[in-house]
């Protein structure tokens, strides 16, 4: 999955490594501080619903910024250029914008704990335990490759072993979430947000000037890949060939609708951070505070994969050379020197620990409160549900340790996220929207909707691309088009079945469908809420405007 190569080891020394104490010192002194906040179940999954809009947005967008997120959208800057800005203003912000305006009053409102509870309400328990063993496979899987990379990463720039890495740093995410709880793993998030910045920022400032800045930058790349290499949307023509290997409309239906809506609308570990806010109106603006920054993030992560493939011309030419993977590590090694060089691998750490954490926190949620207390041990006393959170907590972590070896046939690794998000989160999404708009929608539909929008995901991909009954240029293009056919596949059962089953009574879908209305959607502004910048549809329009206007550098 990653392979770095030998020559990455980097000469750290003892400040290097201080640097790196230090930084586990506070992460656990954070898990030990939100302790004491932690006296229920509500606490320790969801905060107690406590937190101010400003800690939850930051952690929003730092349990994606995962360092498979790092170094995966790195290796795909140099793979493919800057088409991978798609990933960021058509595939997140339309839909972190629509989870803050439409979703999370629905969310939020209904008072669920998770995702799947979501579910239970509006179909019934088959979907509802249909969707929690998804998002349970699914987040220990993802939890896996951020715990697995994390190892091959450190063994290849520090020298450890892969199992010292994976035990100390499965150990102190473990650790920390186990004693204080979400509340841990938040306020962990927002210092390891500002950390990762620490380390990419000046990683991206040297590089630029080592290559010559911009102008340098982009005159050998012109040179050396052609003048399309750094625009968003030439050669997507459709029968165009391009290094993405999708055209406009797998873009803006695959990318950009099916998947990106999928991903941010439906994943927990992104939802539950805006669940764990003080009010409605926080829940609304977490992801909304979270797309302002997540608009930049390929000026830190896109442009030194650009510098890297410029430093580095031999970059994913051989499979014994450099990888694309090597993109962010080929940077460390030749242009940081000691002291800034331990602020960069405790940045990385600190991302592969972010990533880690939020799908273990979702994991343990998930498992204890829709899968063991509605179906396995109803009705026990809330403390009993309280230790078997920091029971599974510890059962993820190990789980996690091993899921990630599924993934060792793919190259890229933000192949592999990708494709993980159009099996699991594509066909939940599909879900949500039809039985968010549509009343008539029935229970049975629910359910037949995702299994079959899952498997035909699966079936896309693993029998007719990966056979090569279709032929489709490249992994991402391949994942684009499981996207669309989970959808259309999802869409069609749900609206077949419905027709043919009995629908739920009105009476039982306030605040589950557009158009009603539940008691918690009623809940008035707090002080300071109804201030012109804190207004949600403000935010939103403005981080859709704001992404728009970045795509015209890249358009020409």
């Amino acid at each position: 999955m990653i392979t770095l190569a030998e020559g990455l080891r980097l000469p750290t020394n003892g400040l290097d490594y201080t640097i790196l104490a230090i930084y586990f010192v506070v992460v656990l002194g954070i898990g030990f501080a939100a302790k004491r906040s932690v006296k229920t179940s509500l606490d320790f999954f969801l905060s107690g619903r406590s937190l101010p809009a400003w800690v939850t947005g930051l952690a929003f967008v730092a349990a994606n910024l995962g360092a498979t997120e790092i170094l995966g959208m790195a290796a795909n800057g140099a793979q493919y250029g800057a088409y991978t800005v798609h990933w960021y203003w058509i595939g997140a912000i339309p839909a972190m914008v629509f989870l803050g305006l439409v979703m999370m009053p629905f969310y939020y409102g209904s008072k669920v704990r998770s995702v799947p509870e979501f579910l239970l309400h509006r179909f019934g328990p088959s979907s509802h335990l249909l969707s929690s063993v998804i998002f349970a496979v699914s987040s220990v899987l993802i939890a896996g490759v951020n715990l697995y990379a994390m190892a091959i990463v450190l063994q290849a720039l520090l020298g450890w072993p892969q199992w010292v890495a994976i035990v100390v740093a499965g150990v102190f995410v473990l650790a920390y979430i186990t004693i204080g709880g979400l509340s841990s793993a938040i306020y962990n998030e927002v210092l390891q947000f500002f950390v990762i910045l620490a380390a990419l920022i000046p990683l991206t400032i040297v590089g630029l000037k080592r290559v010559g800045g911009w102008d340098g930058l982009t005159s050998s790349l012109d040179s050396s890949h052609g003048d399309a290499f750094l625009t968003a949307w030439k050669g997507t023509g459709i029968g165009e060939a391009n290094p993405l290997g999708a055209n406009w409309l797998t873009i803006v239906l695959g990318l950009g609708f099916v998947m990106s809506f999928g991903y941010w609308t439906t994943n927990f570990a992104e939802v539950q951070r805006a669940l764990s806010a003080k009010n409605l109106s926080a829940a609304k603006r977490t992801p909304l505070i979270a797309a302002f920054p997540k608009i930049f993030i390929p000026l830190v992560v896109v442009v030194p994969g650009l510098i890297a493939l410029v430093m580095e011309p031999t970059l994913g030419k051989s499979k014994d050379g450099l990888q694309y993977n090597d993109a962010i590590p080929v940077l460390m090694r030749d242009l940081l020197p000691n002291g800034v060089l331990g602020i960069a691998v405790t940045g990385l750490l600190a991302a592969f620990m972010a990533g880690m954490a939020a799908n273990v926190s979702s994991f343990n949620t998930v498992f204890t409160n829709d899968i063991w207390a509605a179906y396995l041990k109803k009705g026990r006393e809330d403390r009993y549900y309280l230790k078997t959170g920091r029971v599974v907590t510890a059962v993820g972590v190990l789980i996690g340790m091993g899921t990630a070896f599924i993934a060792s046939s793919f190259s890229n690794i933000m192949n592999y996220l990708q494709t993980l998000f159009s099996f699991f989160n594509v066909p939940l999404f599909v879900v949500f929207i039809i039985g968010m708009f549509w009343k008539r929608t029935s229970a049975a539909a629910g359910f037949w909707g995702l299994l079959s929008g899952t498997l035909a995901a699966m079936v896309n991909y693993f029998g007719l691309y990966k056979q090569g009954i279709i032929a489709i240029p490249s992994e991402q293009g391949a994942n684009f088009v499981s996207s669309i056919v989970a959808f259309v596949v999802g869409a069609l059962v749900m609206v077949l079945v419905t027709l043919v089953t009995k629908p739920k009574p009105a009476a039982s879908l306030a605040g589950l469908v557009y158009g009603s209305r539940s008691p918690g959607m009623e809940e008035l502004p707090a002080e300071g809420d109804d201030a012109w910048y804190r207004k949600p549809a403000l935010l939103g329009w403005g981080a859709l405007i704001l992404a728009a206007v970045c795509y015209i550098p890249f358009s020409f």
